[in-house]
């Protein structure tokens, strides 16, 4: 009886430390995207004549989003909204897309895969095609 609670607690442990690797390997997985999608904005940011650092702060970077788009601060108040959030992201999107040079394709990229076509438009060879409003 003894030796089988014992095998009992050594698989237990050979799971939990499995576990604890799968959740770490996606701990580092999603820290790598955080890192990516923060320095693509910085570029994009920096190409549209903003300043690149405010894509590290949390609300100042929708508004310099919408800065760069064009779009007035009201629309901030529409990303606190919550499902007129996820319509007010979509048309900034295709409006980000629009100000590089880009065509719907491109918005729709940024809408379903953000971490593969922001940093295309950051780190690719696009160039901002409004004119620089810079909020600083």
């Amino acid at each position: 009886m003894l030796a089988l609670l014992a095998q009992s607690t050594t698989t237990t442990t050979t799971s939990s430390a499995a576990g604890g690797a799968v959740v770490l390997v996606l701990v580092v997985v999603y820290l790598a995207f955080i890192v990516l999608m923060i320095a693509s904005l910085w570029k994009l940011f920096d190409k549209a004549g903003q300043k690149g650092w405010t894509a590290i702060v949390p609300i100042l970077n929708i508004i310099v989003l919408l800065k760069v788009v064009h779009k007035e601060l009201w629309w901030i108040i529409l990303f606190l909204i919550p499902c007129v959030s996820i319509v007010a992201l979509i048309i900034v999107y295709f409006n980000v897309a629009k100000a590089f040079g880009k065509g719907a394709g491109y918005g729709l990229g940024l809408i379903i895969l953000p971490f593969i076509f922001f940093p295309i438009l950051g780190f690719g060879s696009a160039q901002y095609a409004l004119q620089p409003d810079p909020l600083f």
